[in-house]
């Protein structure tokens, strides 16, 4: 957040499914773009765009304002299922754009079910190699006002809506994936994806379109996390969960084809997601000037867990926030047997297996730059 499986069988899985800153790091196993998007760098770099994909909830704008204030043209919101259901996720996207005065963003429908994953079997996986300590939208089901989980995947609880539930409609024309592909073939090398859930949407892109990684700018991703097993014993269990890889473990094999899929750069925002804290004075301090959204994120983001979504956000928008980043050739574990499931490995060169590719995997970012940013972006919000 495995079974191995044969192109085949992922493209019936698929089928079933489907209803700036310069590069940090280079390598010349990088994948190359192809002749469209090379030829396009030079716009590339007047006009930046940006698709956002994430398990939306109530308090997520601020990945949204990072990328408007960065100069980023957000071209729409995809929603996918990883902390819950892809519905209810969608509707938060949608709140959370009416909040901030920015319908004129769309929201398309990701897909609800991960490629292989239900419930049932990761709860299977759970009996025979332990609980994780967040279970995401694979909990058992409850009836207590928070967002919905197990059970019927378009269950919607109003309740959760503290943002307030939307007015407006998600875009129904399409579906997230084929928007993806659509509009990189419309903006060939100028289309950043981000991810922050489950790479479910972003998998089904790659294989609609064998030229959609190729031809994006770039994928950014928030999970991947790395030698982290002792901080989930060490710790409580919400340390445990800090360091939880839910958003690839939700869907490995989503994972595994986004990773190595030949984007131009795969940018991976693990640990250092947990680098940025919370605080009650950095609530304060946002809260100084007074509106709908800080008076939002004052009142409700919690002091419980770092700034996850908003780290990976400002790194897509500002490269300039990374202080420490190296090159590392990644996998994805996908054997299910296996209590690293969902988990991703690194490599250097020299000793990893055939078949993977580089990706930029960040160690440090300035936190006060991250946390100056997300500050700005409240206090002087944008709008269509």
């Amino acid at each position: 957040m495995w079974v191995t499986r044969s192109l085949a069988v992922c493209s019936l899985l698929v089928s079933a499914v489907l209803g700036s800153a310069p590069t940090l790091a280079s390598s010349s196993a990088s994948p190359s773009a192809s002749p469209s998007a090379s030829s396009s760098t030079q716009n590339a770099q007047e006009k930046r765009y940006a698709i956002l994909d994430n398990d939306w909830g109530a308090v997520s704008f601020i990945p949204i304002l990072l990328a408007l204030k960065g100069d980023m043209e957000i071209l729409g919101l995809a929603s996918n299922t990883a902390n819950t259901w892809q519905r209810q996720s969608a509707l938060h996207a949608l709140a959370n754009l009416e909040l901030s005065n920015l319908t004129c963003i769309p929201v398309y429908p990701g897909s609800t079910w991960p490629l292989l994953h239900t419930p049932h079997r990761f709860h299977t996986w759970e009996a025979l190699h332990g609980v994780l300590p967040w279970q995401g939208a694979f909990a058992p089901e409850a009836q207590d006002g928070n967002d919905p989980t197990s059970g019927d995947p378009n269950r919607i609880v109003r309740e959760a809506f503290i943002e307030g539930f939307p007015r407006g409609s998600i875009d129904s024309s399409t579906s997230a994936a084929s928007f993806m592909v659509d509009m990189v073939r419309k903006y060939p090398g100028q289309v950043s994806i981000y991810s922050a859930g489950a790479l479910t949407n972003v998998a089904l892109a790659v294989r609609l379109d064998e030229n959609f990684a190729r031809n994006a700018r770039e994928l950014v991703v928030m999970g991947g996390y790395v030698d982290v097993n002792l901080l989930q014993v060490r710790g409580d269990v919400e340390l445990a969960n800090e360091n939880s890889d839910i958003n690839l473990m939700i869907d490995p094999e989503s994972a595994k084809i986004a990773l190595n899929a030949p984007f131009p750069e795969v940018v991976i925002a693990g640990n250092v997601a947990n680098q940025v804290p919370s605080t009650q004075d950095f609530l304060d301090e946002v809260h100084e000037v007074r509106n709908p959204l800080t008076n939002l994120f004052h009142d409700r983001y919690g002091t419980e867990f770092p700034f996850w979504d908003e780290t990976a956000a400002a790194i897509m928008v500002d490269r300039g926030v990374v202080l420490n980043s190296t090159t590392a050739y990644i996998d994805v574990d996908i054997a299910y047997g296996s209590p690293k499931y969902g988990n991703i490995h690194v490599y250097q060169k020299a000793l990893m297996p055939p078949g993977l590719r580089n990706v930029t995997y960040v160690h440090r970012v300035d936190g006060e730059r991250v946390k100056g940013l997300m500050k700005d972006a409240m206090q002087d919000p944008p709008s269509c």
